[in-house]
Formats: C-alpha cells, structure tokens, sequence
C-alpha cells in the first residue's frame, strides 16, 4: 500500500510548489496553442531559424502574461467559486504578482528584437489582452467581451508580417484579409475557452458573448459551433497565407 502510494504524495508535492503552480496559472494549453501556431506560421512563411526562435520566445512570455494576469484578476472569484486554481491552491499573490514583472521586463526587448513595429503590434496586442482580463461591466463581463479578442488575434499578422531580427527589421503592411481572418478567430477562441467557466459566470450575473449564445442555444451546441467555426477560419487562414503570404 504505501508503495502504490509513493506517486501519488510524490506527485502531489510537485504540484504543491511554486513553480507547478506557476506553470498551471499561466493556463498553459492555451499559451502553448497560440506559441505553437504563431510559430508554425513564421516557420512556413520562410522565416529563419533564428527568427521563429525569437517568435516563439516573443509570443510565450506574452501567453504567460496574459495568463497569469489573468488567474491574479480573478483571485477573489475563484476562491469564492473553488474552483480548482492555483491561487485556491496556495499560490501567494505577491509571487505571481512578480513573475508578471519579470516577464514583463522580459518580454520588451524580446518584442523590440523582432523590429519596432513588429514589437509595437504584439505591444498592443498583450496590452488589449491585458486590459480585456480587468473584471468590468461593458467589456470582460458585458456585451463587448469579444473586442479585446478580435483586436488582439488581428494584431498578429501584423507582428508576424513586420518582424525580422533587430530593431532595424521593417517587413512589410500584413495583409488586410489575414488580419480580417485572425479577428475573427480571436473571437471563436474567446467562445471556446469561456465555455468553462459558464455556469460560475452566469451565478456572477455576466452578460458576455459566450453566455448569451449559451442562454439561447445551449452550452453543447456552442461548443459544438465554435469548434466548427474554428476549424473553417483556421481553414481560411491556412489557404490565404499559403495564396498570398503574410503581407499585403
């Protein structure tokens, strides 16, 4: 018995310490799809090795930004909620609250090495993700909850079609229908990752996208929807980068 026990309290402790506990609140699945296709579209547009290295470095620490922000806003509602986070689960504020720091001295010249534009347009993007997280009426909790997503996801392009390596790489104007399309997808994946959480949302008297298609349709068929949605404008985008690249 205590052999069969042995992993199990062993696992437990790992993710008792700080740095599972990080990892965890940065919520690591969708940091790691997002780092993934934004490096994948810079490997397929021809990008250097060097440069779809800084990409994914660029667009992780800004995923774990977002996230752990994220997790920090909601603290309270999730210790109300008990939901199962790090933060419930013992992870201190203040050390959260300094592992933003960090990646957000991180994250600038990271940014400002994929160019000046470039680094400006994922810039704007965390911080429109980052402002999108802040717990108010009209935006995160309201009917306008899916601006920050489009506006962030329509920022990649742009960051993808100006980088190169250094502060002095130019690119060129991203393509007006791939910036279109990555809106539209910011939008499916705020559906999609709200799903979650909607029966706590809806007890917190939200009235955000997601909880006004679920109201009317059903939780199942949005999911269902988004991920159908997902796939044809992951589908679109794939076909108008392979047509015309990145650019305009």
């Amino acid at each position: 018995m205590a052999s069969a026990t042995f992993p199990q309290t062993a696992l437990r402790r790992i993710n008792a310490t700080t740095a599972a506990l990080l990892i965890r609140a940065a919520h690591p699945r969708q940091a790691f799809f997002i780092t993934l296709a934004l490096t994948l579209a810079a490997a397929l547009s021809g990008r250097p090795g060097r440069e779809v290295a800084l990409v994914a470095a660029t667009v992780l620490v800004g995923q774990l930004i977002l996230g752990w922000q994220n997790d920090l806003v909601d603290a309270a509602a999730d210790q109300r909620h008990q939901r199962i986070k790090p933060i419930v689960d013992g992870l201190d504020r203040s050390t959260l609250s300094f592992a933003i720091s960090c990646a957000v001295l991180l994250l600038i010249p990271l940014a400002v090495s994929n160019g000046l534009m470039a680094g400006a347009c994922f810039g704007v993007s965390i911080l429109v993700g980052v402002l999108g997280n802040l717990r108010n009426g009209l935006v995160r909790m309201g009917p306008l909850s899916w601006v920050p997503w489009a506006i962030s996801f329509g920022l990649y392009p742009a960051f993808l079609s100006y980088g190169g390596w250094g502060g002095q790489a130019t690119g060129e104007a991203p393509s007006l229908t791939l910036t279109a399309l990555s809106a539209l997808l910011g939008i499916g994946v705020h559906v999609f990752t709200a799903l979650w959480g909607l029966v706590a949302d809806d007890a917190d008297h939200w009235r955000y996208l997601p909880l006004w298609l679920a109201r009317r349709t059903g939780a199942t068929t949005v999911l269902l929807g988004s991920i159908v949605y997902l796939g044809i404008i992951g589908t679109a985008i794939a076909v108008v980068a392979q047509q015309s690249g990145l650019g305009a």
